[in-house]
């Protein structure tokens, strides 16, 4: 496919993406569901040029913004505290089904060798962090819950390409050293977190330095490269490239406050949204039409579909069974060890363990992995098939269902707080407090003359108000509601004033989108206050 073509498909994808984005809102399916069938569509009109997709291409091109972006915005606190459940889902969880696929495999499929079938359970085993997050910021589940799906969609991608690499590494050479693995796989993640740590030291003082001088779109240009740089470091120094992502990107979303102002913050995060909406919108559209090079790979569906059907069958029901039972084995496992060591009564959470069974849904890394075979690995063409099929049906039926079986389920949503933190009155109080006391010295001239009386009003207005309710777990939301009305209708007020005026020529342009541009971040905050 030419250069010129290649745009022209990505233009067509991005036409494709807005009506089916579009059309998943009306159906009320998962736009990730919905953005795979359309891909599929577009594999087979006529006239379309065959995709061959460049593995690594594509591992280096989406994964770091993706990777990049949970983890910027990722709880460093609750991250931490659900460290062992994330690992036992991140590691264990792809460890066990790459163990179980394999063997699985091998018994359907005894002429393959051993080494290929765990291959195989790698490529399969860990869930990918695009799908899972276009999938699961569309439900609403317990926040603990939440934490753990996330965390294990940002390390688990490492788990899975180390298994990968050692299995084919094992299945063309026909040697394998169980030591050597672990200990490579300890270098491989302890090297990514160093590589990510650096990284992330040096962006945060470049993005400081870039935030001091205003230059705002050199800012967010820094926070794109971030992720891609801390990937490509890893990679090149050979340790994990997705672990020195995420680590690098925790370490930005924890520092961002300090090192962002409001307006790098606000233009940033826009940025990003656009950015992110549109890369997780094109792996799933790519996906969908990669499926006809697949297709030409193989030589035809027919006789190789009939083939290979019941090998891939037993593929896609191990890859969700065994989930099902790592998540309940180890769920089990936690509350007979809370039973005997805090001597207390533990009951296991079925309804959270069921929905973490099923949100495995699969996706870019599995098809990059697998595409990414050698061409005399044995049985490519079956790990071919195998993977495209789990990746159908993880998207396809469990995305479409979560929404269902979440609601159907209705897990407890437990309010767990950190008995330290302040709730938001009593942090608002503190706030207000601080604004106040900052502003006292201010509105007095030197004679003690209050020179900004309005000034003065507001703010002790503000530190009262928030003072007399410090005491409540949050204010009450008619009085927020009811205040933030207020505003808006204010700043609607302002806007069709300010419209009223170009239109009969009184204002520049350039006068108006400066007056726009404030009217604009006046109501973001009013918007984000009102809840």
């Amino acid at each position: 496919m030419s250069s010129v073509a290649a745009f022209k498909l990505v233009l067509l994808s991005l036409i494709a993406i807005i009506g089916l984005e579009l059309l998943a809102k009306r159906l009320r399916l998962p736009p990730a569901a919905a953005l795979l069938i359309g891909g599929i569509g577009m594999a087979f009109v006529p006239g379309l040029p065959t995709v061959n997709l460049d593995p690594a291409l594509v591992l280096i091109v989406f994964l770091p913004p993706l990777l990049m972006d949970g983890a910027w915005f990722s709880v460093w606190d609750e991250f931490r505290r659900d460290l062992v459940g994330i690992l036992l889902l991140a590691i264990g969880a792809v460890a066990f089904t790459t163990l179980v696929v394999g063997l699985i495999v091998h018994l359907v499929v005894p002429a393959l060798p051993l080494a290929a079938c765990f291959a195989l359970g790698a490529i399969v085993s860990p869930p990918d962090a695009v799908a899972a997050k276009a999938v699961l910021e569309r439900v609403a589940l317990p926040r603990r819950l939440m934490v753990l799906l996330e965390g294990e969609s940002l390390l688990n991608d490492a788990a899975g390409l180390v298994l990968f690499r050692f299995a084919v590494v094992a299945a063309l050479t026909g040697v394998f050293s169980a030591p050597h693995a672990i200990a490579s796989f300890a270098i491989l993640g302890l090297g990514g977190i160093a590589v990510g740590l650096a990284a992330g030291w040096i962006f945060v003082r470049l993005l400081r330095f870039l935030n001091d001088t205003g230059e705002l779109y050199l800012v967010i240009t820094g926070s794109v490269l971030a992720g891609w740089i801390s990937y490509i470091a890893g990679e090149m120094l050979e340790v994990s490239g997705v672990i020195a992502t995420v680590t690098c990107g925790m370490a930005l979303g924890w520092h961002q406050h300090e090192i962002l102002s409001a307006n790098a913050r606000i233009r940033g995060t826009a940025f990003w949204q656009v950015m992110i909406f549109l890369l997780e919108a094109l792996v799933f559209i790519l996906i969908g039409i990669s499926l006809r090079g697949v297709i030409v790979r193989l030589g035809g569906v027919g006789d190789a579909l009939a083939t290979l059907a019941p090998a891939v069958a037993a593929v896609v029901g191990t890859v969700v069974v065994s989930r099902f039972v790592w998540v309940f084995a180890v769920d089990w496992l936690h509350g007979v060890l809370h039973r005997h060591i805090r001597k207390r009564a533990h009951a296991t959470d079925w309804r959270a363990a069921t929905i973490k069974s099923w949100a495995g849904m699969r996706g870019v890394v599995t098809l990059a992995v697998a595409l990414s075979l050698p061409d005399d690995m044995p049985g490519r063409d079956l790990i071919l098939v195998a993977s495209f099929a789990v990746i159908l049906v993880t998207v396809l039926v469990q995305g479409t269902t979560i929404g269902p079986l979440i609601r159907w389920l209705g897990p407890e949503q437990r309010v767990e707080r950190n008995p330290r933190h302040l709730t938001e009155p009593q942090a608002w109080a503190h706030v207000e407090a601080a604004q106040f006391a900052a502003i006292q010295p201010l509105v007095h001239d030197a004679d003690g003359t209050v020179i900004h009386p309005r000034l003065l009003e507001q703010y002790s207005y503000r530190a009262r108000l928030t003072d007399s309710y410090q005491d409540q777990t949050e204010f009450p939301a008619d009085l927020r509601a009811a205040h933030y009305d207020v505003v808006l209708a204010a700043i609607a007020a302002g806007r069709v004033e300010l419209l009223r005026m170009r239109r009969e020529g009184l204002i520049h342009d350039e006068l108006l989108c400066a007056l726009e541009q404030d009217l604009d971040l006046q109501e973001v905050s009013a918007r984000l206050a009102r809840g």
